[in-house]
């Protein structure tokens, strides 16, 4: 036995990066069939490009639910929260593009070799199924593949169970959605953020539209601002009725809670606070995720009706059009991140912050620079507990 103190043989490049086996893993099925295509070697190493990305994600994933997964997310873990799903930002901008790659091989190069996959296909990408599913796509909102559940497609024991494992595990969506419930300033014994949206927003919809209206002379265009006034009050009254909210969750057309809207919102509009600033950060990033697998999805179809137009898929699909129809809001996770937009204000009818709101959200109070800067933490904390 050799001690753990004696000197170890230098590790190598090669042998530290298992390149051995990795760069041993491609084994073009024409070649074994005698037929050589030159373009399947290119088709193998791009996908298991993408499979090794896939991981990444799945690992940055995991541990961004580990982080969010406590009652009271720690503020400190935040920068750590914001720098990971940045990174899966970056690898999924990185996999966007790497259909240009792809792309040089012309569908002629495809036929040559599309016969010898067979049944593959990448509907049969289980870490893919893995990220949606710990992303949060809605079970519910998914389309059926050749009229079966996508779990039907595989039938290896470890591989099922990771699906189910994944399907019984808070999704980063239920993990954030906690999250923005628990927002400051939503009690309605303290700042009471929803009962002042809500007057500012009747304030600036009587003042920016239906007081224009009613002192309209022509009659044609004061019906086109009355309609204006009636679909934008509608529109806000969608939120403000806890009841009008929940059927539109129930219709899949809005997945956060009630509760978890507002902390969404709140963030949204005070996103300049110090407090709000690394949570607005998430939001956005969080957005970037959901628009680029967005884009990744419209590239495969894209990518797809250039190789095989309107072919069967090699899994059995309807190809073209079954992928087609994966590129909608219906797998969105974030969608009602993406529609706050519609219910922000100027900035001059934002509700003002009162003062104990205002050193809420700010980490440190702006007293007198004598006070001790521990003293100011411990006045923070104990502001923060009342």
């Amino acid at each position: 036995m050799t001690s753990k103190h004696e000197p170890q043989l230098p590790l190598s490049y090669s042998e530290y990066l298992k390149l051995n086996k990795l760069l041993k893993c491609q084994h073009p099925i024409s070649a074994e069939a005698g037929k050589t295509v030159h373009d399947e070697h290119l088709f193998i190493i791009t996908h298991q490009a993408y499979e090794l990305w896939f991981k990444q994600i799945l690992y940055e994933i995991d541990s961004v639910r580990s982080l969010f997964s406590s009652s009271c997310v720690d503020e400190g873990k935040t920068l750590q929260i914001i720098c990971r799903l940045n990174r899966i930002v970056l690898i999924l901008k990185l996999l966007v593009d790497q259909f240009m790659i792809l792309e040089t091989m012309t569908p002629l190069d495809f036929i040559d070799f599309r016969g010898y996959l067979s049944s593959a296909s990448g509907f049969q990408s289980l870490q893919f199924r893995l990220i949606e599913n710990k992303l949060g796509v809605k079970e519910s909102n998914r389309v059926k593949y050749n009229q079966q559940h996508y779990l039907k497609v595989f039938n290896d024991e470890e591989s099922v169970q990771k699906l189910q494992d994944s399907l019984n595990s808070p999704s980063l969506f239920k993990l954030v959605e906690s999250w923005l419930e628990r927002t400051p300033g939503l009690e309605k014994n303290g700042f009471n953020f929803w009962k002042k949206y809500e007057e500012a927003v009747d304030c600036w919809l009587e003042e920016s539209i239906r007081k224009p209206a009613q002192k309209e002379n022509d009659p044609k265009k004061r019906e086109i601002l009355m309609m204006e006034y009636a679909k934008q009050k509608e529109s806000f009254d969608s939120i403000f009725s806890e009841e009008l909210h929940s059927k539109y969750v129930e219709r899949g057309e809005r997945n956060l809670s009630h509760e978890a809207l507002q902390g969404a919102l709140i963030i949204s509009l005070y996103r300049d606070e110090p407090r709000f600033s690394q949570p607005f950060q998430i939001i956005s990033y969080l957005m970037d995720i959901d628009s680029l697998l967005t884009k990744w999805r419209y590239n495969h179809v894209t990518t797809v009706q250039r190789m095989i137009g309107s072919k069967i898929g090699t899994g059995g699909s309807s190809g073209y059009q079954y992928l087609r129809s994966t590129v909608s809001d219906r797998y969105k996770v974030f969608l009602d991140l993406f529609n706050l937009s519609t219910f922000l204000l100027p900035r001059e009818c934002i509700p003002p912050l009162d003062n104990q709101m205002k050193r809420r959200l700010n980490l440190l109070y702006p007293e007198d620079n004598a006070v001790p800067l521990e003293e100011k933490m411990k006045r923070v904390i104990e502001n923060d507990e009342d």
